[in-house]
């Protein structure tokens, strides 16, 4: 086989053992595909093994794992001269795998990895923050955050997407607004902002919709806040039935900033980021990745 149609895995350590992840990999080489195969162990192996992927000349590079893991990837592609730049390709192994259900990845491994491999590539946008860190599918900031990232592993291991839902419920009590400012072009606000939702894709936190107007194509991102007036029935309306309310705030922004006169914390596709300022910008076309002809994110 051609190396122009070879490709490497990259698999978040904990999906290694995944039998049908096993037994789909050996179908693709049955097929006389060239698949590679490289597993992470700790912070900084996924862009090491992305460089890997540039020396070996593979075509497409795949994601396995979760929204973490393809944030990553995806971010260490960026590095890469665009001219040598391999495309994306998704295997959802987490816990939600919000970005890849948006996109209707297929779930199971070998029809997953066959869309990898095989897949149309389409240029994606990404988002990046602070010129440092990147997201692909939403940064999140305010009581979601505070959700994603305290439901405990074994919740997440039992439950799926939905522990995030149940464990926001049980914490309730914890309700508590972040005070900033947030502004873009045409646009500014200043207030309580119970949920930021800033949405290169559509949904967060296990199946939440919070950016439901959001395409990875379009050169925006979407802005939605929850604001802190009548905290609950907001919550309900808004994040269980989709339904707009006056304490919903939306906007299609290029870019905004934000600052906060005490430290917060931004989820950036599972991953934590604290500060008081934040500059969040959309990269246009930055990469490529091979999505299923029905994508809803593609405009």
């Amino acid at each position: 086989m051609s190396q122009h149609t070879s490709a490497l895995l990259i698999i978040n350590g904990k999906g290694a053992g995944n039998e049908e992840v096993r037994l789909a990999v050996q179908k693709l080489r049955d097929e006389g595909q060239t698949l590679h195969v490289r597993v992470t162990w700790e912070q900084g192996d996924a862009a090491r093994y992305v460089k890997e992927a540039c020396q070996l000349g593979v075509a497409t590079l795949i994601a396995g794992g979760g929204d973490g893991t393809i944030n990553e990837v995806a971010a260490a592609l960026t590095a890469l001269p665009a001219g040598s730049r391999p495309v994306l390709g998704v295997l959802p192994l987490g816990t939600a795998n919000d970005f890849a259900v948006a996109c209707n990845i297929p779930l199971m491994p070998e029809q997953a990895l066959q869309l990898a491999m095989k897949g149309r590539a389409v240029p994606i946008d990404l988002a990046k923050v602070n010129d440092e860190r990147y997201f692909i599918n939403m940064a999140t900031g305010g009581f979601g955050t505070r959700i994603t990232t305290e439901t405990p592993e074994k919740l997440k291991a039992a439950l799926g997407g939905v522990s995030y839902f149940i464990h926001g419920l049980l914490r309730m009590d914890t309700l508590k607004a972040d005070r900033c400012e947030i502004r873009g072009p045409d646009f500014q606000w200043s207030g309580d902002a119970l949920v930021i939702g800033i949405g290169n894709g559509k949904q967060a936190g296990g199946g939440q919709q919070l950016c439901p107007d959001a395409l990875i194509n379009d050169g925006l991102l979407q802005l939605r806040l929850l604001i802190a007036d009548e905290l609950l029935p907001a919550l309900v309306a808004s994040l269980v039935n989709g339904e707009e309310n006056k304490n919903v705030v939306s906007a299609a922004l290029p870019w905004l900033e934000i600052n906060a006169p005490h430290e917060i914390t931004f989820n950036l596709d599972g991953e934590p980021l604290k500060g008081t300022h934040f500059r969040i910008e959309v990269l246009p076309n930055a990469i490529e990745c091979r999505l299923p002809p029905n994508c809803e994110l593609l405009g």
